[in-house]
């Protein structure tokens, strides 16, 4: 018995070693159009294994060039498709360069920021008191989520001012319309158990 971990390396391991035996007999083969019905007859099942990708854009050109690369490129055929070229499979994808702008504060996050400055050109009134309140309750939760202890008032007052600098600031009404917000999100443990006796209630 030949294990498969003393065969050949194969390519492309996610086809498996059927597939992959199907284009070593592709090789040996001599007559051209013989060789290239053996070709389709290996694409057609190649798709078949992945029919969920039927309708992705360029699948049947990838799956040629995955024959391509399964035949170490010297399966003398004609391609219906420009295949990929072996010197290709080497390149690196050029690098992406991080974002160099600095976060006061990580636990906020760089959106934070980004609201408090919006908040910052609303005009004065009732639609900015809203968004602050809205701003300091989610800097509350940020912290919470890294400091497990309770979060003072106070510290997210001076976060939201240094990170503002210093155009917003927590006011006595800011507090308010934050413990507004949090009621309004509340709800009872015992409206669920109410709804459901409500529901079990037999009818006669």
């Amino acid at each position: 018995m030949q294990y498969n971990t003393q065969q050949k390396r194969m390519p492309l391991p996610e086809y498996g070693r059927s597939i992959q035996n199907m284009v070593d007999h592709a090789l040996t083969v001599e007559d051209r159009a013989e060789r290239q019905r053996c070709a389709n007859t290996i694409i057609n099942i190649m798709g078949n294994m992945f029919p969920h990708l039927r309708d992705v854009p360029d699948f049947k050109h990838k799956l040629w060039d995955h024959l391509a690369i399964m035949s170490d490129f010297k399966l003398d055929i004609d391609y219906p498709y420009e295949v990929i070229r072996k010197d290709n499979l080497i390149t690196k994808p050029d690098s992406i360069n991080y974002p160099a702008t600095r976060i006061h504060y990580r636990h906020y996050g760089r959106t934070l920021e980004v609201l408090i400055r919006k908040a910052c050109e609303f005009p004065e009134g009732d639609e900015k008191r809203n968004l602050v309140a809205l701003i300091c309750n989610h800097m509350k939760k940020d912290f919470m989520a890294w400091n497990k202890d309770t979060v003072d008032d106070r510290k997210i007052a001076d976060d939201l001012y240094e990170l503002s600098e210093g155009k917003l600031q927590m006011t006595d009404d800011i507090i308010r319309l934050m413990a507004t917000r949090l009621n309004q999100n509340y709800r009872p443990k015992n409206n669920y158990q109410n709804n459901r006796s409500n529901n079990q209630r037999k009818k006669y």
